[in-house]
């Protein structure tokens, strides 16, 4: 089993930032693909950054040039800097998790967090 630990959400002003944090840990797997994303009620969750199969980390075209990824591979830690926040970057924001293969593969097996919510508003 893996176990996820998100950390940073709350409320903030339009072109604030936050600075999330997640941290993955398992007694099984020491390496792990992590990844960012967020979700809108009543719409399906959508990718924000995080690293994949074979470890480059990507950001989505919506968030680009404002929000920035980091890793601690050492601590399984994962930061997600979110610059001049928008309303529309409104969400819950979940660290999806999955074992890394000693190849750099991601495992299929997914692990959520709880989520941790952002609301961006005057």
């Amino acid at each position: 089993q893996v176990q996820v630990m998100e950390s940073g959400g709350g409320p903030v002003q339009p072109g604030g930032s936050l600075r999330l944090s997640c941290a993955a840990s398992s007694y099984l797997f020491e390496r792990f693909c992590m990844n960012w994303y967020r979700q809108v009620p009543g719409e399906a969750r959508e990718f924000v950054a995080g690293a994949g199969n074979y470890g480059p980390i990507t950001v989505a075209d919506s968030v680009k040039g404002r929000f920035t990824v980091s890793e601690d591979s050492a601590q399984n830690t994962l930061w997600l800097q979110m610059t001049n926040l928008k309303p529309e970057d409104t969400a819950k924001y979940y660290c999806k998790v999955q074992a890394r293969r000693k190849n750099g593969e991601c495992f299929e097996t997914t692990y959520w967090g709880q989520g941790t919510q952002v609301t961006v508003s005057l």
